[in-house]
């Protein structure tokens, strides 16, 4: 990255890091988290963001990951190998499950959310963060193949072995609240947000483009839905 897009992200974007959407997700985790719960990270992997460690604010963290690098994630207290279609635990074990950037990558959204539901107390809470499909970096993802995906994140200083196929069969709102009915979840809040445009961070005439763009979808409440990121809320009903 050239000292000028630097200087251009100092100068528009002075709150942002290079994990701004990690700092919003978490902050909406830490809203709901209490001492007594048991949490899982669902898509945990080796533990590379910070922002998702919450051991010690919560009874106890578990991750699954079909990566067998979950083992030596330092923010687990319990890892297993697993995946999302067949999460290896017991029903009703969690208060809250949470999953970062996972989501866009399910072939099967509305089975994996199911052992989800299955695997929540009643009245426990999914909260996940993921690409909202109708911005234009998901557009782009989806139109072009994994040899183009894998360069543009060697660009951006992204390991290759961190880099995976994405579907996007649950990444707008409308989609989240289809899946969330058929799986059984009811949904607290979808939201749209859009911030600094750390994909056009290459260089100054893309910086500068991704700047207008994030001016003019935060300015007008109806382009919501062209905003980038994604983070929704499902809760398992208490009746169940």
């Amino acid at each position: 990255m050239g000292g000028w897009v630097s200087a251009l992200q100092k100068r528009f974007y002075p709150t942002f890091d290079n994990h701004w959407d990690d700092e919003a997700f978490r902050q909406r985790i830490l809203k709901v988290i209490d001492k007594e719960h048991r949490m899982l990270d669902l898509g945990a992997g080796a533990g590379i963001v910070k922002q998702m460690n919450f051991r010690g604010l919560a009874a106890q963290v578990c991750g699954v990951d079909p990566d067998p690098r979950v083992a030596d994630n330092p923010y687990l207290d319990v890892a297993r190998e697993g995946l999302g279609e067949r999460i290896p635990f017991e029903d009703s074990s969690f208060d809250i499950v949470f999953s970062a950037n996972v989501v866009e990558h399910l072939a099967a959204p509305v089975e994996v959310f199911t052992e989800i539901r299955r695997v929540l107390k009643p009245g426990g809470v999914f909260l996940f963060k993921t690409p909202n499909f109708t911005h234009y970096m998901p557009m782009i993802a989806f139109a072009t193949p994994m040899s183009f995906h894998r360069f543009y994140n060697r660009l951006r200083g992204r390991m290759e072995a961190d880099t995976f196929p994405t579907l996007y069969r649950a990444n707008t709102a409308g989609a989240v609240a289809r899946v969330a009915r058929q799986s059984g979840f009811v949904v607290d809040y979808v939201d749209r947000i859009e911030g600094r445009p750390e994909y056009l961070a290459l260089a100054v005439p893309l910086f500068l483009l991704g700047l207008a763009y994030e001016r003019i979808v935060n300015a007008v409440p109806i382009l919501q839905a062209f905003r980038g990121l994604l983070i929704a809320q499902l809760r398992k009903p208490s009746d169940i």
